[in-house]
């Protein structure tokens, strides 16, 4: 990790760097952090005379070897100090909140628009709504691309950012194309590498966030943590981490809950984390609960799946969304257990 003494090298400083770097059989990767650049060396960095001649240039401070799987997603990284804006906050100096409907039905827009306001006015920062949803039986609804005018349309509407999730590079294409603000990676996807290259190469010089959920299978750290590396490796640091629940389910939930793995995930990396209790439990009732316990965990937010007539929705809406009362409810709790555990 090469590390300059200003806040972005030049065009004829970054030559210099990459000419130095090539003769070595490396290269140079330019992630465009919130207040500076970082300049992560891809390749074998253990050369000691190409180290010499990097921090031998007048611009560079020093070369950071980072001895870490995920090099850029390490919290020793020159990243450490990067921080993802969304919905008007700064993630990590206040709770973050996500909400909306599962899966947005196009033959139903005002259901969608009505929820937008819903969660707007209770509190939420951006809006969620599945346009394309992947699902275990080939005959359930897969979505719909008209469903996209529609999440956009209440975007305008309350000006609140969208996330929906991608699962090709078509949906990729059409979701950059319309403006959304942060792209889903889901559970099924969380390990789909191709999949993760291509978000990172479309994001790479857009001011656009992912939510990367992890895996469904009891995915380590290590690996939820290298999956993002797939992403911020290709210029864009915006990487939301999203815990889930895991498989095997644990029996009346829809998962197994996960928020414990949330301390884990701040020890070894900067990224914030937003866990999603509603797939993790997979029943409205028992959401505030894993709400409040995904903050105790140390969680930066939540993503919540709310609606304002639940049992009117599609996909899982009918029993695991939230009322937009339920969800003041929680954001209300949240911000009060927010205070308590972190003494503010």
């Amino acid at each position: 990790m090469i590390i300059p003494n200003v806040n972005a090298l030049s065009d004829d400083q970054l030559k210099e760097v990459t000419d130095i770097l090539t003769a070595y059989g490396c290269k140079v990767m330019v992630i465009k952090g919130a207040e500076r650049c970082v300049y992560a060396i891809v390749g074998d960095e253990r050369n000691d005379d190409m180290v010499t001649k990097i921090e031998g240039l007048p611009y560079i401070n020093r070369v950071d070897r980072i001895q870490s799987p995920h090099k850029l997603m390490d919290i020793r990284s020159s990243l450490a100090t990067h921080r993802v804006k969304m919905g008007g906050i700064v993630l990590g100096t206040e709770p973050f909140f996500c909400a909306g409907p599962c899966t947005i039905d196009p033959k139903n827009p005002n259901l969608t628009i009505e929820t937008a306001h819903a969660v707007k006015e209770a509190g939420a920062h951006a809006l969620r709504g599945g346009v394309w949803k992947p699902r275990t039986n080939p005959y359930s609804y897969q979505g719909d691309a008209k469903a996209l005018l529609v999440l956009m349309e209440a975007s305008r509407q309350t000006g609140l950012p969208v996330d929906t999730e991608v699962m090709d590079e078509e949906h990729l294409r059409l979701a950059i194309e319309a403006g959304v603000h942060c792209l889903q990676v889901g559970a099924r996807n969380a390990l789909n590498y191709s999949l993760l290259r291509q978000i990172g190469e479309a994001i790479a010089s857009r001011d656009v966030c992912v939510l990367l959920k992890r895996g469904m299978h009891l995915g380590s750290a290590q690996e939820f943590i290298s999956a993002a590396e797939y992403i911020v490796q290709l210029g864009n640091p915006n990487v939301i981490l999203c815990p889930r629940g895991t498989q095997p389910a644990l029996d009346g939930y829809r998962n197994h809950p996960d928020e414990s793995i949330v301390p884990l995930l701040k020890e070894r990396t900067w990224a914030p984390v937003v866990v999603d209790p509603s797939h993790s439990v997979g029943k409205a009732a028992y959401v505030p609960a894993a709400a409040l316990a995904a903050i105790a965990y140390g969680a930066d937010g939540l993503c919540i799946e709310c609606n304002v007539h639940p049992g009117k929705g599609i996909g899982d809406d009918p029993k695991q969304a939230v009322t937009p009362e339920a969800l003041r409810r929680i954001i209300a709790q949240t911000r009060e257990l927010w205070r308590i555990t972190r003494g503010e």
